[in-house]
């Protein structure tokens, strides 16, 4: 029996609405991603920053252990915002610092309508693994709003395919 993981990691709170979505429908496990210097509130910073790649700690932020054991798990659907077109920064150093070979990556991008490449760079940083069904789901343009503009009837069908 296949055992699945939800990991994710939510700026804005959008990303963690659909973890906490799943984790409702499939109950399985899930861990946030925590960075040891959290992102300050500025958003405006933090998207300049991770755009111009000035700022390390947030390019590339030295994240909080894990509490739970990776290899346990068969399946992890991973959820992030798109940072400059590609995956938010601390879901870049998780797949950087885990071994996934073998495992399916179910791959959920939350955005304001621009995807851009970052699933095929979970598809280029996870080349060991299985890596499907991936979604776009997108939100509104006002990062500080929930206000999800993918049909709910599209979210729950990716789901089901989990």
């Amino acid at each position: 029996m296949s055992k699945t993981l939800i990991v994710y990691y939510s700026y804005a709170g959008h990303s963690k609405m659909i973890a906490e979505k799943v984790q409702k429908k499939l109950n399985c496990d899930m861990v946030e991603l925590k960075p040891v210097n959290p992102y300050p509130d500025d958003y405006q910073y933090v998207v300049e920053a991770s755009e111009a790649k000035t700022d390390k700690q947030y390019i590339n932020p030295e994240l909080k252990p894990l509490k739970v054991n990776l290899k346990e798990y068969d399946k992890i659907v991973l959820l992030y915002g798109v940072w400059w077109y590609g995956p938010s920064a601390p879901i870049i150093t998780f797949l950087e610092e885990n071994d996934l070979s073998g495992k399916t990556i179910v791959p959920c991008s939350t955005n304001a309508g621009w995807l851009g490449h970052s699933l095929k760079d979970i598809e280029k940083m996870c080349p060991n693994s299985n890596v499907v069904n991936g979604i776009s789901i997108k939100f509104g343009m006002d990062h500080t709003t929930n206000e999800i503009l993918t049909p709910e009837k599209e979210i729950d069908e990716w789901i089901e395919k989990i």
